[in-house]
């Protein structure tokens, strides 16, 4: 019989993995060194999270932002806006910036790759997108247009991550969020 995991020690990996993966990137992550870094074994991690896809996985799952209960309230476009400065600053400086930027990678490969990441990137655009267009609906925006700025907002959302990340343009990307944003919250601009 195989012993029960320990998910006190499963959490305490996941965060680790997620410093790990911001540290060194996806593209040549593997199992060996990883493990070597936590001081643990690449075994003992296909135990805990049975491939690497999936550790991957359920290490972003652990960090990602809880869109729903972030929007979730959100009635009026001021909010909506003030929200999207927060999400903004907490993913592109803040708490969430090292999850923000292994997504990013996840997205990439996903655009390419099937599979258990492609997966996990879709989700995550579609928990985004969703969030927004139902705020937005609850803002008195039709379903079917809250829906198609939903989707144009976190496209730019993600391509102004994409631009801070690879340019390292703070002042710039805030700049161009705050037009989007400004933009994304006066639908008659839009």
């Amino acid at each position: 019989m195989a012993r029960p995991l320990d998910h006190d020690k499963r959490v305490e990996l996941l965060g680790r993995v997620v410093e790990y993966i911001g540290t060194h990137g996806l593209d040549d992550l593997t199992l060996r060194p990883l493990a070597a870094e936590l001081g643990t074994s690449s075994r003992m991690l296909i135990y805990y999270f049975d491939s690497r896809e999936n550790l991957i996985v359920q290490a972003l799952s652990s960090q990602r932002p809880a869109f729903d209960e972030m929007f979730g309230d959100v009635h009026d476009y001021a909010q909506l806006e003030q929200r999207l400065h927060h999400l903004w600053t907490s993913m592109s400086d803040g708490k969430d910036v090292v999850s923000s930027r292994i997504l990013m990678q996840v997205i990439g490969i996903a655009s390419i790759k099937s599979g258990v990441l492609a997966d996990f990137a879709r989700d995550s655009v579609r928990a985004l997108t969703d969030a927004l267009a139902a705020a937005m609906a609850r803002c008195g925006m039709d379903s079917a247009t809250a829906s198609m700025h939903a989707t144009a907002l976190g496209a730019g959302f993600r391509g102004l991550l994409l631009d801070r990340f690879t340019t390292g343009d703070s002042e710039r990307t805030d700049a161009a969020a705050d037009v989007l944003f400004r933009a994304a919250t006066r639908p008659r601009s839009l």
